[in-house]
């Protein structure tokens, strides 16, 4: 009688095991016996960083949370384009992108069983990466206190031959009370002052022999005077001007300005072609050109000039077929900033005192 439930228990248990070991080791036996087993039912989803209401296209830094998941899956792979993959055990990974804007980017995932075999899906999606912020190549951002970086600065004094050759009435000094720069920004001053026989004084400083470039993107902001007979402007100037004289040298007015006609902003380019009262010039409005700083542009290389305000492109200088005569533009320039009063063909407000243009910075991009 013990004999047999011995021997009943024995295989009842038997079957207990059989029934139990059976469903675990379903896969084993299959890789044992060289079967494959493929992974199933694959999904994947993608987290923008910082995707909100306000952002849905994420928050700018390119970063982006991937969760992928399929049965029998024992590893991904994750794709992310430009032959870039990355692999991941529990099927989540962040990545971040690199590039300007919105765009669309298509990641693919693997998911592979323990017998190496694999089955896929992707997902496509929008995504914004905010554009990096460009560094310039050289820049002057006044970012001392006092008299002007004589490494990069010269005064220009006088009144030059008939008034820099427009009959303009201000006498240019060196004086800190025409030319400083306070917390940062350049301060360049006309003011009613006699000296040496004019009625007024300001400033005009060049970059001439110090700092002279070809081509680029020239960015200033600045904010402008105010007063009829003020007339306010950044510009450059052909490097090669004590050589061959002006216009055949060039001159590029990244900003001109006029108080009598206050919203007016000018681009202008001056050639042997078109020069003194030129006619290759653009103009755009600015009506806060006094109490904010604005940013004046050009873009220059060996085919065209553009003229920017606040980043708008309102100009562009393009001649073709390109010659000496209205291409002198194939050299280095130097910088002048400058504030004049008055000229020969516009007068000066009697009531004029004083009034200053401030530079916050110059900047080249090459």
């Amino acid at each position: 009688m013990i004999q047999k439930n011995i021997i009943f228990w024995f295989f009842i248990s038997f079957l207990i095991f059989s029934s139990c070991s059976s469903e675990n080791d379903d896969n084993e036996s299959q890789e044992n016996t060289g079967e494959a087993i493929f992974p199933t039912n694959l999904s994947i989803e993608i987290t923008r960083i910082g995707e909100s209401d306000s952002n849905p296209f994420g928050d700018g830094t390119g970063e982006i949370y991937c969760s992928a998941y399929a049965d029998n899956a024992v590893n991904y792979e994750f794709r992310f384009g430009s032959g870039v993959a990355e692999q991941s055990e529990t099927g989540q990974i962040n990545y971040t992108y690199n590039g300007d804007g919105i765009n669309s980017y298509t990641v693919y995932v693997y998911a592979y069983s323990s017998t190496g075999n694999y089955i896929s899906t992707f997902v496509t999606f929008d995504l914004y990466i905010e554009p990096a912020e460009a560094v310039p190549t050289w820049s002057e951002e006044f970012n001392y206190n006092g008299s002007l970086d004589s490494n990069i600065w010269t005064h220009e004094i006088g009144n030059g031959e008939w008034g820099w050759g427009n009959g303009e009435s201000q006498y240019y000094t060196n004086s800190a009370t025409n030319s400083r720069v306070e917390n940062g920004v350049l301060k360049i001053t006309a003011k009613r002052e006699n000296m040496a026989g004019y009625e007024y004084t300001s400033a005009r400083i060049v970059s001439r022999d110090k700092f002279e470039f070809q081509y680029g993107r020239v960015d200033i902001r600045a904010k402008l005077p105010i007063g009829i007979g003020t007339w306010p402007a950044l510009w450059l100037l052909g490097a090669n001007f004590y050589e061959v004289g002006w216009p055949e040298c060039g001159e590029i007015d990244i900003m001109e300005h006029w108080g009598h006609d206050p919203t007016v902003i000018a681009g202008s380019i001056h050639t042997p072609m078109s020069h003194g009262d030129t006619w290759t010039n653009g103009h755009t409005t600015v009506s806060d050109f006094s109490e904010e700083f604005h940013v004046y542009s050009i873009d220059w290389d060996e085919n065209r000039i553009q003229f920017f305000v606040d980043d708008i492109l309102y100009y562009t200088y393009n001649p073709s077929p390109k010659n000496s005569e209205n291409w002198p533009f194939d050299q280095s320039a130097f910088f002048i900033l400058n504030v004049a009063m008055g000229g020969h063909w516009f007068d000066i407000d009697p009531q004029f005192t004083e009034s200053t243009m401030e530079v916050d910075y110059i900047r080249l991009y090459q």
